[in-house]
């Protein structure tokens, strides 16, 4: 087994341990970004998700990125390397120029050299992206996009279980105001 393939399971330990132990989707990306970013040595990394009725990607969660970069403005998915919304992987291994790049003035500032993004997506449906940022060109090799995607698919998994659990508790209050506590047992909490 080769020293990268070794760093890819250990990576994909820690990042199966954080989607586990938590059910709350906040802390749950917050610790996911913090992982990618330290184990891969990138400058940053963020997840974004996708709210389909104003077709932006709200941050859920980022680590790496200033303030000024994060509060740049609305990022919209029609112009933010919009290949990804149809569930493609993209890499831009240069960022200078790329037309795909939304805040080109802000990624230079931000000293961004290259992104990845991956879709992050549930039964062929894209929730988000899970974007990688390097201060460098960065070439992506098949096998670590292979994993990236993997990890990618791993966080809408993780997205669509706490959407249901929140949903369920939700309905699990309704019921518990009309109907007398001792009906049912609590397991939201």
């Amino acid at each position: 087994m080769t020293t990268e393939s070794t760093h890819n399971i250990e990576v994909l330990k820690s990042v199966t341990l954080a989607l586990s132990r938590s059910d709350q989707l906040d802390v749950m990306a917050n610790h996911l970004v913090q992982l990618l970013a330290t184990n891969m040595e990138i400058k940053a990394c963020a997840i974004y998700a996708l709210n389909p009725d104003t077709g932006e990607l709200e941050r859920l969660a980022s680590f790496g990125l200033s303030m000024a970069f994060v509060g740049k403005g609305p990022i919209l998915a029609e112009k933010s390397i919009a290949e990804c919304m149809s569930g493609t992987p993209v890499i831009v291994s240069d960022t200078s120029g790329d037309e795909r790049i939304q805040y080109p003035e802000e990624v230079k500032k931000e000293g961004i050299a290259a992104i990845v993004s991956i879709p992050i997506t549930v039964s062929g449906s894209v929730l988000g992206t899970l974007r990688l940022y390097h201060d460098r060109g960065w070439e992506v090799a098949d096998n670590d996009l292979g994993f990236l995607v993997l990890l990618a698919e791993f966080i809408g998994l993780a997205m669509n279980y706490t959407t249901v659990k929140e949903a369920l508790c939700e309905i699990s209050d309704l019921l518990h105001r009309r109907i007398p506590a001792h009906v049912f047992q609590d397991k939201c909490s």
